[in-house]
């Protein structure tokens, strides 16, 4: 018989800051809107695991609660994202951060 071992709180953090690094260096690395909107979205779902994590370790709601919210800001900040890079598109014919610059005049 096999025994199942239940992963601890570290095992839970360690895995968020790994997909929380991956997010923060894809975002400095590369130039691709698209690109860079899915890695503050790999941010922002580590932030989720550390508060699911938590949240059932503490034995509290309060965290399964703030990832309403921090699903609520990242859909809206999908929506946002992803009408500059088609503002972006149609301007310039390609998706790329430095054309954000041209988008003042």
């Amino acid at each position: 018989m096999q025994s199942i071992i239940e992963p601890s709180l570290a095992h839970y953090l360690i895995l968020s800051a790994i997909i929380f690094s991956l997010g923060i260096i894809g975002v400095l690395l590369r130039k691709n809107t698209i690109v860079i909107l899915m890695c503050i979205e790999l941010m922002l779902n580590a932030v989720n695991i550390t508060f699911v994590a938590f949240s059932k370790y503490l034995g509290l709601i309060e965290g399964q609660i703030m990832v309403f919210f921090v699903m609520t800001i990242a859909a809206a900040e999908a929506a946002v994202g992803l009408a500059i890079a088609v503002s972006i598109f149609k301007k310039f014919r390609e998706i790329n951060i430095r054309f954000f610059e041209h988008l003042k005049g």
